[in-house]
């Protein structure tokens, strides 16, 4: 019997497809050094591993999906990798409703939204992410800095919202910069108080004056025994179920143009656990873009 997945979505060509794949295989500039280059060849080898029948709706995913390939950025650094990656990102984005960029460190993040538009009034961020990535730019960028980048750029905290934000993984000085600068501020405590709906609407309802959305999923949001290949995942993190709400529930939003997937570590699992996360973090996506 035939086993349809994830992989049989997968064209070449982005004639007719609407979601377009772009790899970003960026591990320069890491706090932990690691193997997050890794990830986008990791995710499409689990692809097969994932079914298009979804259960509890009744459908069977059959959005295709045009494989763009990797960045061509082997052994650079970030500020070298940032022009391949946001133009690759910017390319597919022209031609398809929904773009996922698979990092890679968190600083693909950057040139994703870059990719969605040079005036960054009209752009939004979401993170969802232990991490408020607002360290110290004063030694050039990194996995740990790309808001605090964005916000240099231009892009005003009134278009960026952050969810899942851990205690004790994050610094006094970060927190009160992040809200001085206007964004708006969900910690992982105030979801599971209120729950991921209540913190995904408050997000959405925070960025809706963009024109354009991108997504930044840094799989170290998720508590690290449901997701062990993050180096900088904590126990006590978002629960991998949330998680794929938000993925899904996002990804519905007709604004949101890419959603990218960020310190993803493969051999720091020996398990086949957390790439089971990431290609179910693709399957949420592809059914959340369907209901559009």
């Amino acid at each position: 019997m035939s086993w349809p997945n994830l992989n049989d979505l997968l064209v070449k060509s982005g004639d007719g497809a609407a979601i377009g794949l772009v790899g970003a295989p960026l591990g320069a500039g890491s706090v932990t050094p690691g193997n997050c280059d890794e990830a986008p060849a990791a995710l499409r080898k689990v692809l097969r591993r994932i079914g298009l029948y979804d259960i509890d709706t009744g459908r069977e995913l059959s959005a295709r999906v045009a494989d763009m390939g990797d960045a061509a950025i082997g052994g650079m650094e970030i500020e070298e990798a940032t022009s391949p990656i946001r133009e690759l990102a910017r390319k597919s984005a022209g031609r398809h409703a929904l773009t996922l960029l698979v990092g890679g460190n968190n600083a693909v993040t950057r040139p994703g939204v870059q990719a969605l538009g040079e005036d960054l009034g009209k752009v939004g961020l979401i993170t969802l992410d232990a991490h408020f990535d607002m360290r110290d730019l004063s030694d050039g960028l990194g996995n740990g800095n790309p808001v605090r980048a964005l916000i240099e750029d231009g892009m005003p905290g009134a278009n960026i919202a952050q969810i899942g934000l851990a205690p004790f993984a994050n610094s006094q000085e970060m927190h009160r910069d992040a809200l001085a600068a206007g964004n708006r501020v969900i910690t992982q405590a105030q979801v599971d108080d209120h729950g991921i709906a209540a913190a995904i609407e408050a997000a959405l309802a925070h960025v809706g004056h963009c024109e354009a959305i991108m997504v930044d999923c840094d799989i170290d949001v998720i508590d690290r025994a449901q997701l062990p290949g993050a180096p900088g995942a904590r126990p006590g993190g978002m629960q991998a179920r949330d998680f794929f709400f938000a993925v899904r529930k996002l990804a519905g939003d007709p604004r949101v143009r890419m959603i990218d997937l960020t310190e993803w570590d493969p051999p720091l699992d020996l398990t086949d656990l957390s790439s089971l996360v990431a290609g179910r973090w693709m399957a949420e996506a592809i059914a959340g873009f369907e209901t559009r």
